[in-house]
């Protein structure tokens, strides 16, 4: 069954919310709490615009992951989750780029042969933050 597929429930009225990720996908519990999270709010009838990697959340789209058959895909579940739920996987390039995560352009701009950034991710600035806490109701931290 995929992650957004239950029966929804439609709020009174719909909120709007963002979630930013600052943990790593496998060395904490955050990531794996904020898929969760956001399944659940779907399912209640609200939108999920927009989920923010920041700091080393930013390995939450590293491309190069390979967890073991019987542990979930991290980055998968997230692909899922943007692709079904149609919010925006963006990932602050500057620690992106600090941390070895690039598109095919930032690669080829520090001379790296491949680029590391899963599809479905977007690298963008910090501004792509500050309007997702303009324009939702909700901004939920996961650290």
């Amino acid at each position: 069954m995929s992650t957004v597929e239950q029966t929804t429930h439609e709020p009174a009225q719909p909120l709007r919310y963002a979630l930013l990720v600052l943990a790593p996908p496998y060395s904490q519990e955050a990531s794996h709490s904020a898929i969760r999270f956001a399944q659940a709010l779907l399912v209640q009838g609200h939108v999920l615009e927009t989920v923010f990697f920041y700091h080393d959340g930013v390995y939450n789209a590293a491309r190069m992951q390979y967890p073991p058959q019987d542990e979930p895909s991290i980055v998968k579940q997230w692909q899922t989750l943007g692709e079904e739920s149609g919010a925006s996987l963006q990932v602050c390039i500057a620690a992106s780029i600090k941390r070895g995560i690039t598109t095919e352009a930032e690669a080829k701009r520090y001379g790296e042969p491949v680029e590391t950034l899963a599809p479905g991710f977007e690298l963008v600035g910090l501004g792509q933050l500050v309007q997702a806490t303009a324009i939702c109701d909700r901004v939920m931290t996961f650290a």
